[in-house]
């Protein structure tokens, strides 16, 4: 009796145990599905208090025995923003459905200058990276995000100009591949679109060729080339173009009016038709407001060597100039370490990005070519739905390309200097003059009447 009395005993003690245990847990189970379509998720990953789970093909999951109390629900998968939310478990069952933001790979390809050139090839990272998907390349780590002043900041402090153009973050995951010869372009570009990219961003004309062979190969897949041109591109590609005579324009226009020596300087990269436009614009611009001034024209032959761009800019000082523009990629570099080197009175132009940190004080201005803009704009046809095969020109008028704030150099340029660049701006915008881009139309060009 006494036995029977014992094991009674223990087992209501041991009943009341398991009962204590069962009131400081829960299950929490529900579905996993795409936000946009509603289907199901396969594959997810689901943890909350310690334990974790995997969604099923009918995106159902199940986790038993999570403790009691405030948690984290964490819910991961392929190709998803990552969900995060405080979640406080009951005991008995717990249901929480959770629909995941689908992220859209957006890969991008670059030229040879690769990440690290201050032109660019910079630009259009900053576009992909920084302003579509907010976040920052840190070195040996990847990734990480940008903070909301930080996001400010980069538009505020590389493109004032576009504050007015409602540039935002966008549900991506950017794929960057730096190409360091031309034959690593088709193999890049594949590469990408088998990772299943949405949109693949080839950064240059020089990938021109590379685009179009590989479009073809990939018809599900949306391709953007950067300063190419593609007669008649496939249904997948577009081809941003910029006016580059048009911002190279007002440099001309800047520098002619700023030179003491009435000679000046332009430093372009590989000698072709896209760099021969920089260089045209600029000699009219600067014909149009110093028809008495000369302008020093020479090519380093390629866009990454930057003794070469400051071997040119040196014989061109020697040789009078006391401001030179560059259109060269990194060989630019050193047409600005040569203009920093000389120091006061002498000044260099950068082109494509600001460049004026460079050499605070000795960059008067850089020709900003948004390819950051154009980057973002393609990105954003692709999320919202509203991709288009062809051509788009950003000019003047667009806010494709312009100057720089000058932040360093502003103070010693006079007003009226402004003024002129101002108004040959304006008149840019409005028609009311077109700026040659050829040799051809450059010496045919009739310099504009300024009111």
């Amino acid at each position: 009796m006494k036995k029977i009395a014992t094991f009674l005993i223990v087992l209501i003690l041991v009943s009341v145990v398991f009962a204590g245990c069962a009131k400081k847990t829960g299950t929490v189970m529900g579905t996993v599905t795409d936000a946009k379509t509603g289907s199901p998720i396969a594959g997810a990953a689901v943890s909350i208090g310690g334990k974790s789970a995997t969604t099923g093909n009918d995106g159902k999951y199940e986790i038993k025995d999570v403790p009691k109390g405030d948690q984290t629900l964490k819910v991961t998968a392929e190709g998803y923003k990552e969900y995060s939310e405080a979640f406080t478990v009951e005991a008995g069952d717990n249901t929480k459905d959770v629909a995941l933001t689908p992220v859209i790979k957006i890969g991008l390809v670059t030229d040879v200058g690769g990440r690290g050139d201050k032109s660019f090839n910079d630009s259009a990272l900053r576009g992909l990276e920084n302003w579509a998907a907010g976040v920052k390349m840190v070195a040996g780590e990847g990734y990480k995000p940008l903070t909301d002043e930080e996001y400010r900041k980069s538009i505020e402090d590389e493109a004032p100009d576009l504050l007015d153009r409602g540039i935002h973050k966008f549900d991506i995951e950017p794929l960057v591949l730096e190409s360091k010869a031309n034959e690593d372009y088709v193999p890049n570009l594949k590469k990408l679109a088998d990772e299943g990219c949405k949109l693949v961003i080839g950064v240059g004309f020089m990938l021109t060729d590379a685009i179009n062979e590989v479009a073809t190969q990939y018809p599900d897949t949306y391709f953007m080339l950067i300063d190419g041109f593609i007669e008649n591109p496939p249904p997948n590609v577009v081809c941003y173009l910029f006016n580059e005579h048009e911002g190279s324009f007002l440099v001309g226009a800047l520098v002619g009016q700023m030179t003491k020596t009435n000679i000046v300087g332009f430093v372009g990269g590989m000698d072709l038709f896209i760099i021969h436009k920089f260089e045209a614009g600029y000699r009219a611009g600067v014909k149009t407001v110093n028809p008495d001034c000369k302008v020093l024209v020479g090519y380093t032959g390629n866009f990454t060597n930057a003794d070469d761009g400051q071997k040119i800019a040196k014989q061109q000082f020697d040789a009078g100039a006391d401001i030179v523009y560059h259109a060269s990629g990194a060989c630019g570099l050193g047409v600005i370490k040569e203009a920093q080197a000389r120091g006061e009175g002498y000044f260099a132009v950068g082109v494509d990005s600001d460049q004026d940190y460079l050499a605070p004080g000795r960059v008067l201005t850089s020709m900003i070519k948004h390819v950051d803009y154009a980057v973002w704009l393609s990105i954003q046809s692709v999320v919202e739905g509203t991709f288009k095969s062809g051509h788009i020109f950003l000019g003047v008028k667009e806010g494709g390309v312009g100057l720089s704030p000058m932040k360093y150099t502003k103070d010693i340029i006079p007003e009226d200097v402004l003024d002129k660049v101002n108004k040959l701006k304006e008149m840019i915008a409005k028609g009311e003059f077109k700026v040659p881009s050829t040799y051809e139309e450059l010496d045919a060009f009739v310099p504009p009447e300024i009111p």
